[in-house]
Parts: C-alpha cells; sequence; structure tokens
C-alpha cells in the first residue's frame, strides 16, 4: 500500500485529489494539509511514502517544506506540484532533493501512474515545462562553483560509453524497463550500471543524475523530454 500525504492551499484541490487516490487499490491518503507547515507537523507525526507538494503555499511554501523534510533525513519521496510560470522555483526544489514534478492540471491517469513509478524509485518530470526550464538550468553555473563543475566534468569524462547512454535515458525520463527495452538489457544490468553512475557521481537518487546530465553536457537540452 503507497501512502500519500497531501499539500496544498486549495482545500478543493486537494480534497478532490484525495478522492481520485483514495480509489485506487493500492494507494492512501493519510493526511491532507493546508500549508507547508501543516505539511510539517503532520508529516512528523505520520510519514507517508510520498509527498505531494504545492510549491505555491503561503507561509511555508513547498520549496521550504521540501528543504525541511530533506535536510531531516526523510525517507519519503516528494513529488512538487506546479504551474507553467513556477518553473524556476520547481528546478530549485528538484536540486534540493524532490524526487520530480507534476504540473497540476496533469490527467488523473497520468498521476496515478506517476506516484506508483516515484515510489519504485524511479524520477517523474513532467514534459511541458521541460525544455523551458532545463534550457535555462543548463547555462546556470554549478552551486558549488567553478572547482565543483571541474570535478563534475572530470567525472563525465571518466564514465563509460555504456554508462553515458544510459544515463542520456535516464535524462529523457526513461524508466528503468524502458531503458532495458531501448537497450536489450536485463533489469539487473541496468540497475547495476545506475547504481554505478548514482555512486561515482555522487547523486542522491535519479533526478540528481539528470541534473548531473545536463550540468556536465551529457544530455543536451534537445533531448529533454
Amino acid at each position: 500500500m503507497i501512502t500519500i500525504g497531501l499539500a496544498d492551499d486549495e482545500p478543493l484541490f486537494t480534497a478532490g485529489l484525495a478522492l481520485i487516490l483514495d480509489a485506487q487499490p493500492d494507494m492512501r491518503i493519510l493526511w491532507q494539509a493546508i500549508d507547508g507547515a501543516d505539511a510539517i507537523r503532520q508529516h512528523q507525526h505520520e510519514a507517508s511514502d510520498i509527498l505531494l507538494l504545492d510549491i505555491q503555499m503561503p507561509g511555508t511554501d513547498g520549496l521550504a517544506v521540501t528543504r525541511r523534510l530533506v535536510a531531516d533525513g526523510t525517507r519519503s519521496k516528494i513529488i512538487i506540484l506546479t504551474t507553467f510560470d513556477a518553473d524556476e522555483y520547481v528546478l530549485t526544489a528538484v536540486e534540493a532533493g524532490a524526487a520530480g514534478f507534476l504540473l497540476k492540471n496533469t490527467p488523473p491517469d497520468l498521476l496515478i501512474d506517476a506516484i506508483r513509478t516515484v515510489h519504485r524509485g524511479d524520477a517523474v518530470i513532467s514534459p511541458g515545462p521541460t525544455r523551458r526550464l532545463f534550457a535555462s538550468f543548463r547555462h546556470r553555473p554549478t552551486p558549488a562553483g567553478p572547482a565543483s563543475a571541474h570535478r563534475e566534468q572530470q567525472t563525465a569524462d571518466e564514465l563509460t560509453p555504456r554508462e553515458r547512454e544510459i544515463l542520456t535515458l535516464i535524462a529523457q525520463g526513461l524508466t528503468n524497463q524502458e531503458i532495458c527495452d531501448r537497450l536489450w538489457l536485463s533489469m539487473s544490468t541496468v540497475k547495476t550500471h545506475i547504481g554505478n553512475l548514482i555512486a561515482k557521481t555522487h547523486s542522491r537518487d535519479r533526478v540528481q543524475l539528470v541534473l548531473f546530465a545536463l550540468r556536465t553536457g551529457i544530455a543536451s537540452t534537445g533531448t529533454a523530454t
């Protein structure tokens, strides 16, 4: 059973979302929060597997919640819900540790699939704003500065051709199974490569791998989908 926490300052939105998700045989809503501070309180009382957070909430917003929970070592997966005009904030949230982001107008069936995907350990990135978002990100300096950027580029240069190929597919949003099908590899082989990539790049998860691929140019903005 996938347990879910919802946080949005629009009660009608969360209520409707809760009805849809609770109707799934493998999902259960643990709680609904009216803002970020409420989400933190409820999460500390009862942690869910997945948190769906609105990026724009009064007071403590979704970005602040993400930073706080990740810093506290939460094992829950965070999905940011956003609109097109919040792209830059979403990128910051992903860098802070969110498992991905979805547009708030995502069709229910795709949202349900996305929750299951994240619960399995994969990343979720809505295709709509991704090109604009990553195009602006590609030219941003590495947060840690030039020295860190140089180390990242060295790491990228040391990856094997197969690792670079798999990393490019991850950046395109492919799941493990889709990578298996594309490259004619077994699931265990793909998982081994991804584990090696995470270790070599010091990434926290698949989303961090995507950011690494974009910063180092392994994945061009034209390949992000």
